[in-house]
């Protein structure tokens, strides 16, 4: 059987370093907001640049906090893709504005900046652009619309931490950047965790204050907050993991250069890197309108695939009764019948790529 992603694998090749760590916050027995995660947050603000780094509990908190101190709330319009997973939109849900969904790019299946140029109103506040799959958003034009209307800009990096646009780490570019841990991701952790970065010191000190119940002083609360905090075990393992993290990026963009060599089908539309853009390759996804036949194939041959993401979420039930807006968007609809993601971690092997390859280009 070959997995979407075999976490076992690289905990092999980790395990002295995250026993560890871990071994040493038992240890320590400081479990909340410890010194892992004041480290990881350092570790990670110099990674991208950045003067500010704060620890959440998860990636939906990210967003929603980052949203929150950017003043996003009751009424105001939210600009986002609805090719994404559903915490991108829901956090706007949650704070009580609107999400305004805009058609994607067909080649990297992120948000078209001339699409999202016709979407914005009086109303609107800001725009989440995401760096699906690891391929980075085009933020040029995005950035030069926001700075025209004064809008806040809110990267979601969940999918795509190190990947970079014109040479700079996605996440740097807007007014937040907001990543995910999630065990599946290609910086991970085994368990729920998230990080928001930041670059201006008022925001980000707003950030800090609502993860902990609206408190910079114990026992002391200036806001209503919220219980968010990156557990300190989970940072643990992450700050291990992060050493690495350019190198496990290599390999995903090397596995990604030897499925282009080895897929030869007629009919299938292989992932697109973008001039100035460093994929990351968090999915593989490759586009068929023969997706379920060659789903099926792989299935038969103990071969994992994945649709990401099968309904788009301006069709999603839950939007149905919100005041979202967005109407038809006819290339999110045809990408999500189309797409299907493969097997993709830096230890894939070789011949497991061409096995997959081979059942692919020999598919009904």
């Amino acid at each position: 059987m070959i997995p979407m992603v075999d976490l076992q694998r690289q905990y092999k090749i980790l395990k002295t370093d995250i026993d560890s760590a871990v071994a040493e916050v038992l240890n320590d027995c400081r479990f909340i907001l410890g010194p892992n995660v004041s480290e990881l947050e350092k570790e990670v603000a110099a990674y991208h640049g950045v003067p500010f780094a704060i620890g959440v509990a998860n990636g939906t908190d990210a967003l929603f906090l980052a949203l929150k101190a950017c003043g996003i709330g009751e009424g105001d319009e939210v600009i986002t893709t609805p090719f994404t997973f559903i915490a991108t939109a829901e956090v706007i849900s949650q704070l009580n504005a609107v999400p305004v969904f805009v058609d994607i790019v067909p080649e990297t299946f992120n948000i078209d900046p001339e699409e999202l140029k016709k979407k914005i109103t009086k109303k609107t506040k800001a725009v989440i652009p995401v760096h699906l799959f690891g391929h980075p958003a085009d933020m040029d034009p995005i950035v030069d619309l926001c700075q025209k209307y004064n809008l806040r800009i809110i990267e979601d990096c969940a999918q795509a931490f190190g990947a970079e646009y014109n040479g700079k780490k996605v996440g740097t570019i807007g007014d937040c950047g907001c990543f995910s841990f999630f065990p599946s991701k290609n910086l991970a952790c085994y368990g729920d965790g998230g990080m928001v970065i930041a670059g201006n010191e008022d925001i980000a000190k707003q950030i800090r204050l609502l993860r902990n119940h609206g408190s910079a002083v114990k026992y002391y609360h200036s806001a209503i907050g919220y219980n968010s905090r990156l557990d300190e075990i989970q940072a643990a393992i992450v700050r291990v993991k992060l050493r690495k993290i350019d190198e496990f990026n290599e390999s995903r963009r090397a596995n990604a250069d030897l499925y282009r060599s080895c897929i030869k089908r007629d009919g299938v539309i292989l992932p697109a890197e973008s001039a100035g853009c460093r994929h990351v390759y968090h999915q593989f996804t490759i586009r068929s309108k023969k997706r379920d036949d060659i789903m099926d194939s792989l299935k038969r041959n103990d071969i994992s695939s994945a649709v990401y993401y099968p309904l788009p979420l301006h069709k999603q039930e839950v939007f149905a009764g919100q005041r979202t807006t967005g109407g038809e968007l006819p290339v999110s609809e045809e990408c999500a019948a189309e797409v299907l993601s493969l097997p993709m971690f830096p230890e894939l092997s070789e011949e497991e790529i061409q096995h997959i390859s081979d059942v692919i280009n020999n598919a009904p």
